[in-house]
């Protein structure tokens, strides 16, 4: 029975697929962004365009209207506080009782990682 049930399966796996021509090969490969992002700006280039038409490159959009969030420097949830002595951002007093022992320069350091470190000259 075992055998007969191997060969069912061997034969199915074996099988071309109906639907799937052997012989195909694409045409063409695909771009990489890059490469589609330049060579759209090179047809640009070389249209005479109105000076108010829409392109890709040419539509800016309002900055959000929705405020910024903020994560914890120390675990990455959701940072609601800040700490007044360092600046910086935690999600909860676990969290706050290690910003507050910490040493100065440590801080400085989880400042620096998202760029809201204090260099003073």
């Amino acid at each position: 029975m075992s055998s007969l049930s191997d060969t069912v399966v061997s034969a199915a796996i074996n099988r071309p697929l109906s639907f799937k021509n052997p012989k195909y090969n694409p045409s063409r490969r695909h771009k990489p962004h890059r490469q589609l992002v330049s060579d759209e700006q090179k047809r640009l280039a070389t249209l005479t365009l109105p000076v108010d038409a829409v392109t890709y490159f040419s539509v800016e959009a309002y900055p959000p209207l929705r405020p910024q969030k903020h994560y914890c420097d120390i675990t990455g949830l959701k940072g609601h506080y800040k700490a007044p002595s360092s600046g910086l951002r935690f999600a909860n007093a676990e969290v706050y009782q290690v910003v507050r022992t910490m040493a100065q320069g440590v801080d400085q350091q989880y400042l620096e990682l998202r760029n809201a470190n204090v260099v003073l000259k």
